[in-house]
């Protein structure tokens, strides 16, 4: 894992996570938008996630191979050191470790913010299809995160509709 640089993103990172993010918006069901956002409106969700939370990227060979941060689960007081994480990976760079590199300082960071409590949203289908495997659960679980909730159809795309799992993880 020497090759990684795991760094702040950066506004000017912007163009370089639209990339990554498209595939998953335009080909999949991972996300559930329907429009790749504009590197302007990308430009906007780092500086204001950045405001309060982490947004990291990792990089190889100066090339961005993948982002993660966290963000507010509730703006309610109590809900204060509860976050949702989402990772997103370079289709091409899936499997080398990178997510867990990006979720290991991910929640070294949140740690010492005081947070404990972990959220994750993730797209499920009970038989994989071509717009959906279970890949991002399987990884989640395989980072420490258990099952909370299942929704079931409460998400449409590609006319279909798509379960919503909540995982939790907490990192006291």
């Amino acid at each position: 894992m020497s090759d990684f640089v795991i760094r702040d993103a950066q506004v000017e990172d912007a163009e370089r996570l639209v990339e990554i993010y498209s595939h998953y918006v335009s080909n999949t069901a991972v996300s559930f938008e329907y429009e790749v956002p504009s590197v302007s409106e990308f430009r906007e969700r780092i500086r204001k996630i950045k405001n309060k939370y982490p947004y990291i990227v990792c990089l190889k060979d100066g090339k961005i191979t993948g982002y993660v941060y966290a963000g507010a689960y509730s703006s309610r007081e109590a809900y204060a050191w509860t976050v949702t994480t989402s990772i997103y990976l370079d289709k091409e760079c899936r499997r080398q470790g990178i997510g867990s590199l990006l979720y290991r300082e991910l929640e070294k960071r949140l740690r010492d913010m005081g947070i404990v409590n972990l959220l994750a949203g993730v797209a499920y289908i009970e038989t994989e299809d071509e717009y959906l495997t279970n890949d991002s659960l399987k990884f989640h679980l395989k980072e420490g995160y258990t099952e909370v909730a299942h929704m079931k159809g409460v998400g449409k795309k590609f006319d279909r509709w798509y379960d919503l799992l909540w995982l939790q993880k907490k990192i006291l």
